[in-house]
């Protein structure tokens, strides 16, 4: 039986996610909002897993993942920040910042060539420490765990690694628009 489609199919669970966990967040529902946000994210490791484990890679998932990704994360900060649960700064910024990829990928896609870019370490962190924070203070608000520090020190972490990840991108991006090419092919 061909599974390729499965990786797909959790990326398009976790679009689906998405507007339950944000009903729930304004609701002050943070039990169910926490469960489901863990779902998603969980959901987000396992169709990268599964992907490249079975070698289940489609156009369609290089898409579908980091879109999902971007929305769960996004959806959340705002609303969390809407809620007052996060900074509202912080929130500007960690959207900013996907606004800044998704424009230079998507303008990158059309003038120069399709864009087959895999997420940098410092990317991936990012968005580890993005979820990581979220059910955090998810379960704060709705259990009282972690404590204060623990947030903070999650919070800090996630605008060193926006900032930073979002310099790395628009610098490697526009080196590449630059040269018209990858660094790999330019040199051959």
């Amino acid at each position: 039986m061909n599974l390729r489609w499965l990786p797909n199919a959790i990326s398009i669970l976790r679009i689906v996610l998405i507007a339950p966990i944000l009903y729930f967040i304004v609701g002050e529902r943070y039990d169910l909002a926490l469960i489901l946000f863990f779902v998603a994210g969980f959901s987000d490791g396992l169709d990268g897993y599964l992907a490249k484990t079975f070698n289940w890679h489609t156009r369609l998932g290089a898409l579908l993942d980091p879109v999902a990704d971007k929305l769960l994360v996004a959806g959340s900060f705002v609303t969390l920040a809407v809620t007052g649960l996060l900074p509202a700064w912080l929130a500007t910024l960690v959207v900013s910042r996907d606004v800044v990829i998704i424009g230079g990928a998507t303008a990158y896609n059309f003038l120069i060539k399709p864009v087959e870019g895999e997420p940098t370490k410092i990317s991936k962190l990012n968005t580890f420490l993005e979820l990581f924070l979220v059910l955090f203070v998810l379960s704060r608000a709705g259990y009282g765990w972690p404590n204060r520090a623990t947030i903070i020190v999650f919070g800090a972490g996630v605008f060193v690694t926006v900032v930073v990840s979002g310099v790395d991108y628009v610098w490697s991006w526009s080196k590449r628009a630059r040269f018209g090419n990858d660094r790999q092919e330019r040199d051959s």
